[in-house]
């Protein structure tokens, strides 16, 4: 007998404490049987060991056997009596003992299981590595002592499959508790844990990544732990560290590969270059056709591969693939290729299109590869979708040189992605040279497709719109099925060409053509043969889009959309659009670099025209942040950043902090395309002229006005206001007379004429005139809530004359729309309320709060009823005309 059997391992000193786990063992053992169930390294062994030292909270203390592969029924029974016997078990002499290695009596299994029903107390016996027990007739010899001992043995069994006891049996009776390899996995709590213990003081995003690619498999994380400790970086190991030149190689092949037999260990050398394997994709990479068979048996005994959500497809550990390709490059050099063009052939056949592209470029197939991606009219995934990401990162390595008009169209479109318009041209050239005009439509529909958004990029709008038109003649040559499969690319072209033709100052079509891009995506919008300019539904419920590949158009859509109202002073309508687009954003997910600040900027240029300064610094900050991380911002964006920026300074009366704004953004925002620059230009002249009046200096705002001449109504407004300043009330008089009717005015704009004659009329002595300026102006201020002009910051207004209208639009009852507010809102109700318009959730407001989301809720259903409305953004637009925000 060895000794060594009989005692548990000795529990590791860097041991992760794992409460719930031991709770459950030590409720499982008051049942029958506790099974403990997980790969090689999960950690059966240690957290039994563990609960086993701790005497298992049990009466009597359990007894342990580790179980050896070349055991035969006799030796194994032998030992069991042995392990009972050194526990202190005492049995009746007529048991007796084995006599033959090669099996036992039945008599013999009657005898044992009669004497552990007339034990005083329960046994409970550990059986560690319990799958090495082969023999079928131990395990049914186990099974009928089990059921007959009368809950006198209790038996805990670790093992890396599912033993050949009756395991359904004890299921449907309730008699069995099962620790399996989900509940092994250790959590990020714990490998930070364990991390300590092994004092590393790695990062939150080094555990996370460390934690994705073990994915908490326990003997990884120790094995890093290890690593670690001996780099002399250990936050860039868990960047850095290959799974095939490491300890966990070493491990992995030795416990897991070697074990198998060799046909079994071929299937899986050649299944780990796909992420996930079918039982036919297997039997093309092997030339067999036994693989439906050895999967399952694989994943039943945690070989490491599982099965994918009960489907007919199995994925490998990340690691132990990795492992497997080192290990397959190294046994059959250049077979890896041959597996990846298979793979790709096979998962094309099946309508795969993502899996047979990725694993067609990593074959080194690009033009089979480009070609899946083009044909399909799928190349409109690089720009946008779940799979944008992975497509790229495929094609990172695709060649100049690779042969075909297919590969030169998806290298043209990997240069858009990152807005590298020399590397673009320079496939573009080549797409063209290998095209003709007897290519497919396919081919023909992605060269026009990337015109379009090269168009964007250069801000070529002539170039755009030829792109556009070429692309709507080729997707008329196509079957309408086979387009309405790719939404994405309708709405990529649709709302790039609006964006170019708002950038360009043609408003109506680019609302148009962005109207139709919010269509195409099937979200919230505009229906069709609608208004253009009408408002999207913003309810928190709103479908981001049916298609994945369609939420980062739409959201790019209605930032534009609301650009465009912003840019025509239609308030109400812009922030509608901003809300609109931030919500598909935080619905659909979108990494920063896919959201569009649009939203941010447009909802901070409505809070200014509000008097809502640290509402637009907020979202002016959070446009910034978006903006910087993509390639390059939207040079309408750009321009408006810088000028939003300057006019929170302006009207917070610091002139010299809005002329360093606009002296820090002034370059980004004027690398604008040529048909923009002369409104970027003149923008960002007018912002300065007022900065300079900010600082009392009405000469300087008048030399930057006249060093860069305009016919915008804005730059004749912003001269008459800084002439107004300087005291020359003649020239500023025909500056205001020169302005065009009030329909071609913006609301801001024709306020600000409005009150800049009614200043005048005050100045020339015409009080009355004045009056009457005051009062027209209040009145075009209260349909988009314009409350800043009536603030007294900045230089719009210098003051008021007598008997004007004290109170400002919206801050009182407005002349028409609801009644005032049933009964006045409580502080709480009201900072509620202030978090609402930063667009946050429940949760979020909660989390601001430090209160429950039930009490916010509590919070909303009450001002809903004193603001008399039924929806969150009713409720914060009704405040803010009533001036409570």
């Amino acid at each position: 007998m060895l000794t060594a059997r009989f005692t548990a391992p000795a529990v590791p000193k860097t041991l992760v404490h794992r409460p719930e786990l031991l709770r459950r063992l030590t409720a499982g053992v008051q049942g029958p049987l506790t099974l403990i169930n997980g790969p090689a390294g999960s950690g059966k062994t240690v957290l039994t060991a563990h609960w086993a030292a701790a005497g298992g909270r049990a009466p009597r203390a359990p007894l342990w056997l580790t179980v050896e592969p070349d055991d035969a029924p006799g030796v194994f029974w032998a030992y069991v009596l042995e392990a009972l016997h050194r526990g202190g078990v005492e049995l009746p002499a007529a048991v007796g003992r084995p006599t033959r290695a090669e099996g036992v009596t039945q008599s013999f299994l009657v005898r044992l299981a009669a004497g552990l029903a007339e034990s005083a107390q329960p046994v409970v016996l550990v059986l560690d590595q319990f799958d090495t027990a082969q023999p079928p007739a131990m395990t049914e010899g186990l099974d009928f002592v089990l059921r007959h001992a009368a809950g006198g043995l209790r038996v805990v069994l670790t093992s890396r499959t599912d033993s050949l006891l009756p395991l359904h049996r004890y299921r449907a009776a309730g008699e069995i508790a099962e620790i399996r390899h989900a509940d092994l996995r250790f959590t990020h709590a714990d490998a930070e844990a364990l991390l300590g213990e092994h004092r590393l003081d790695i990062s939150q995003a080094g555990i996370r990544l460390l934690m994705r690619r073990t994915e908490g498999w326990a003997a990884g994380v120790r094995l890093c732990a290890l690593a670690m400790q001996r780099s002399p970086d250990p936050e860039a190991f868990v960047r850095q560290f290959a799974a095939d030149r490491t300890t966990i190689a070493d491990y992995l092949l030795k416990e897991v590969l070697d074990a198998q037999p060799p046909d079994t260990q071929d299937l899986l050398l050649r299944v780990s270059v796909t992420d996930r394997v079918h039982p036919d994709l297997a039997d093309a990479l092997t030339g067999r056709d036994d693989a439906a068979r050895t999967l399952a048996g694989l994943a039943r005994d945690n070989a490491f591969l599982e099965q994918v959500d009960a489907s007919a497809w199995y994925r490998l550990h990340p690691l132990f693939a990795e492992v497997l390709r080192a290990h397959l490059r190294q046994r059959h050099p250049g077979l890896e290729q041959q597996l990846h063009g298979r793979a790709a052939r096979w998962l094309a056949g099946t309508g795969r299109l993502t899996e047979a592209v990725v694993q067609g470029a990593a074959a080194g197939d690009w033009p089979f590869a480009a070609g899946q991606l083009v044909d399909d009219l799928a190349i409109g995934r690089l720009f946008t979708g779940l799979e944008a990401e992975q497509l790229n990162r495929a094609f990172a390595p695709l060649p100049a040189g690779a042969p075909g008009a297919a590969p030169a169209l998806v290298g043209a479109a990997a240069r858009l992605v990152v807005q590298d318009l020399p590397g673009y041209e320079d496939a573009a050239r080549r797409a063209d040279s290998r095209l003709s005009p007897g290519s497919g439509a396919a081919a023909r529909l992605s060269r026009a497709f990337l015109g379009v958004l090269a168009g964007r990029t250069s801000g070529d709008l002539a170039a755009t719109e030829r792109a556009a038109a070429d692309a709507e003649r080729v997707l008329g040559e196509l079957p309408p099925l086979r387009v309405a499969a790719h939404p994405e690319l309708r709405a990529l072209l649709l709302a790039a060409l609006g964006a170019v033709r708002l950038g360009a100052g043609r408003f109506d079509a680019a609302e148009s053509a962005l109207a139709a891009a919010v269509e195409a995506c099937g979200g919230p919008g505009t229906a069709p043969g609608s208004d253009p300019g009408s408002a999207p539904r913003t309810d928190a419920d709103a479908d981001p889009g049916t298609d994945p590949g369609t939420q980062y158009p739409l959201c790019d859509a209605l930032g534009s959309l609301a650009l465009a109202e912003l840019m025509r002073g239609r308030l109400r309508r812009a922030a509608e659009h901003a809300r609109a687009s931030l919500v598909v954003a935080e619905q659909a997910a979108l990494p920063p670099e896919r959201r569009s600040g649009a939203g941010h900027l447009v909802l901070a240029g409505v809070a200014v025209e509000h008097d809502d300064l640290p509402t637009a610094r907020s979202h002016l900050d959070l446009a910034t942040a978006i903006a910087g991380a993509g390639p390059r911002p939207d040079a309408v964006a750009a321009v408006l950043t810088a000028v939003i920026g300057a006019r929170i300074a302006v009207y917070e009366r610091d002139g010299e902090a809005a002329l360093a704004v606009l002296a820090r953004l002034r370059p980004a925002a004027t690398a604008v395309p040529a048909y923009a620059r002369a409104w970027a230009v003149d923008e960002l002249a007018v912002a300065e002229s007022a900065a300079h009046l900010a600082r009392g200096d009405a000469a300087a705002a008048l030399r930057v006005l006249d060093a860069a001449p305009s016919g915008r109504p804005e730059h004749a407004l912003a001269r008459a206001r800084a002439l107004l300043a300087a005291g020359r009330t003649g020239p500023a008089a025909r500056e205001l007379a020169g302005l065009p009717a009030d329909e071609g005015l913006a609301a801001p704009a024709r306020l600000a004429a409005c009150l800049l004659r009614a200043q005048l009329a005050e100045a020339e002595g015409d009080t009355e005139e004045a009056r009457r300026g005051q009062a027209e102006a209040v009145h075009l201020a209260r349909p988009e809530g314009l409350r800043l002009p009536f603030a007294g910051g900045g230089s719009r207004v210098r003051r008021t004359p007598p008997e004007a209208p004290r109170q400002a639009p919206g801050r009182g009852r407005p002349a028409e729309g609801p009644p005032p507010v049933v009964e006045p809102l409580s502080a709480r109700e009201t900072e509620v309320l202030r978090q609402a318009a930063r667009m946050l959730s429940t949760e979020e407001i909660a989390a601001e709060l430090y209160v429950s989301a039930n009490t916010v809720k509590t919070h909303l259903k009450s001002i809903y009823r004193k603001l008399g409305v039924a929806r969150r953004s009713d409720a914060v637009h009704r405040a803010q005309d009533l001036g409570l925000l």
